[in-house]
């Protein structure tokens, strides 16, 4: 438990501090410095993106931060490599860079095409290569001559391109390994730059391919990455179907995704823990059995706060990524508990005496009593607080609404579907029976997820949907729509396209007289009759308002005990008149308000990084 020193900013605002005061590793290697000292080298990444190297004597635990030498723009390592002159590359923000741990700097970035890298590697010359997102790009630095060559974007989709893999020859030509929607291999002649896809249209499928470079010299790849798909030999450009392979004996690379951790020193000692919320690192001598501990410290403003609700011991709560915590903010005491989360708190909601949550990834619900002691989440035991109940994915696996419906037995969670994937689904669940239903998009409305829910009067339910796929998907749909869904037969009764071209309607919530209060695309607020399905106010609050505010679990609308209905814009609080609907600024906040939001002893509490803040109604 730590003390928030909660501070007064004026204007009825307060400042509660940072809820995880943490930053996440995304690339963790071992290797050596200058001196031949075995060192520790981890990328470091809050809110701002990933903002420096940590460097930590493995023998002594001395420490030293590098900041990057661009600004990251909230961006950070989705992939590094090691190289085998001892470098560590990443490429994000639209930066190549090199960082040399015997000079203890950064020696090389560049500007390149956007935006940043999913999969490295280095070839036979010792070049690094570099495979990008959002649009299939390479880059190739050479650390001799010290040139980088951006071959740009290499591959036009109406999606966005994940080449998780990329794998060069004996020759020097490069494969990308695309996916998620469907997946392809990109066949690169590093003198020429020509591009060419190796999969024929016909015979891609959903997913993600996958190359790998052997130490015969070739590079083998799959359609897909799945131990049913048939090989294919590429080498120099050239390629050959040869279905199945014998032995396989991929070359080591000290390469991965933002989850690399290379433990291996080069003297054969092993890095046991290197433990960014604990601040200790663990090094251990497998000769010996001996181990050394030693804490360290680095600068954090802290990881990105998803949005908070009211939980049933009048605590704050919600969670932050990266890395994944869950945190209770105590107005009462002034305090803070933080702890570890299942995964990433996207969604949560008060539900009488619970609490539950809706996470990313696989679209996981979870409850929670606060009454009881916390128990960390495991999906096998049934003691845990929170509990695990059950997961969605591929049909859900980022949810954006979560319902905990008034009738006190049913709670409703929906988002977007698996990455790559279009339309996501809807899970019902009994709270009283465990048992539980999930709906596909082809039940509600085909190629659209469901963005916000609310109760209606009848007991039924309002839901808006999104056009959003799942990440990496393929927009289908050209507009969203409201629609009712019925509870007694999980079905969709009505739904249209209320507003031409909206693409999203982020949040819902009940206002007087049977009526729903939404907000469309961040910048049209609207009033809906259920019974009469029409449209009876809109206002585009753009103008005077600018955006709402806006998160995966957006929390737009926040409902005082009392019935009043606040709006969270980023620019401030507002306020809605039942009578007139006319919407009025309370205050601006000196902060932008990026995720809401909900309202506890006449304070609406709010994130804005990862920082928790409030505002009082009553001034």
């Amino acid at each position: 438990m730590e003390t928030a020193n909660t501070e007064e900013m004026g204007n009825g605002f307060y400042h509660h501090g940072v809820a995880t005061p943490i930053s996440n590793h995304r690339g963790t290697v071992t290797t050596i410095d200058g001196n031949g000292n075995n060192v520790v080298l981890v990328w470091l990444f809050d809110l701002r993106g990933g903002y420096a190297i940590l460097m930590i004597d493995a023998d002594n635990g001395s420490h030293e931060e590098f900041p990057v030498p661009f600004d990251p723009g909230h961006d950070c390592p989705y992939a590094s490599i090691l190289s085998t002159d001892n470098k560590f590359y990443t490429h994000f923000n639209s930066y190549f860079s090199e960082f040399d741990p015997v000079k203890r700097a950064f020696t090389f970035h560049q500007k390149t095409a956007p935006q940043m890298a999913m999969s490295m590697t280095e070839d036979d010359q010792g070049r690094i290569w570099s495979a990008t997102y959002p649009n299939c790009g390479a880059v190739c630095f050479d650390p001799q001559t010290r040139q980088l060559k951006d071959y740009g974007h290499l591959y036009d989709q109406n999606w966005r391109q994940y080449p998780r893999s990329v794998a060069t020859d004996e020759t020097g030509w490069a494969y990308l390994a695309v996916g998620s929607t469907s997946g392809q291999i990109i066949s690169l002649n590093p003198e020429t730059g020509e591009a060419t896809p190796v999969i024929p249209e016909q015979d891609r499928v959903q997913g993600s391919a996958y190359v790998y470079r052997d130490l015969n010299g070739n590079v083998y790849g799959r359609k897909l990455h799945d131990d049913s798909a048939p090989w294919i030999e590429l080498h120099g450009g050239e390629t050959k179907e040869v279905g199945t392979l014998g032995a396989q004996n991929p070359k080591p690379y000290i390469s991965s995704s933002q989850d690399l951790f290379h433990r291996e020193f080069p003297d054969g000692k092993r890095l046991k823990e290197c433990n960014l919320v604990d601040r200790i690192l663990i090094v251990e001598d497998p000769k010996t059995g001996q181990e050394k501990e030693f804490s360290f410290d680095y600068t954090s403003e802290g990881a990105h706060l998803m949005g908070v609700a009211v939980a049933p011991d009048n605590t704050v709560c919600g969670g932050t990524a990266f890395p994944m915590r869950f945190f209770s903010y105590n107005p009462q005491t002034d305090t803070w508990i933080n702890r570890a989360a299942h995964g990433q708190c996207n969604t949560v909601a008060r539900g009488g005496d619970r609490f539950f949550v809706g996470g990313y990834g696989h679209g996981y619900l979870l409850e929670w009593d606060p009454s009881k002691p916390w128990i960390d989440t495991a999906k096998d035991n049934p003691n845990s607080n929170p509990q695990f109940h059950t997961e969605c994915v591929p049909t859900i696996n980022r949810p954006h609404a979560l319902l905990a419906h008034p009738n006190g037995k049913t709670v409703l969670l929906a988002g977007t579907p698996q990455y790559g994937y279009t339309g996501g689904g809807l899970l019902i669940w009994n709270r009283d029976t465990g048992a539980h239903t999930l709906l596909e998009h082809t039940d509600l409305l085909p190629q659209q997820s469901i963005m916000s829910l609310t109760e209606l009067p009848d007991g039924n339910v309002l839901a808006g949907f999104t056009t959003s796929p799942g990440t990496g998907g393929e927009q289908k749909a050209k507009e969203a729509e409201l629609g009712i869904l019925n509870l007694d037969t999980n079905r969709i009764d009505w739904h249209e396209a209320i507003f031409p071209g909206v693409q999203s309607y982020l949040d819902l919530c009940p206002a007087p007289n049977g009526l729903i209060y939404g907000i469309a695309d961040r910048d049209r607020f609207f009033v809906f009759d259920p019974v009469k399905k029409k449209i009876v106010h809109e206002a585009n609050t753009q103008a005077q308002f600018g955006p709402t505010t806006s998160q995966q679990g957006p929390r737009i609308f926040v409902t005082a005990p009392d019935g009043t209905v606040y709006i969270l814009f980023v620019k401030g609080v507002a306020r809605v008149d039942h009578t007139s609907w006319d919407i009025t600024l309370l205050a601006e906040s000196p902060v932008p308000i990026q995720g809401g939001g909900d309202i506890l002893d006449d304070r609406i509490y709010f994130a804005s990084g990862s920082h928790l803040y409030s505002y009082s109604v009553t001034g």
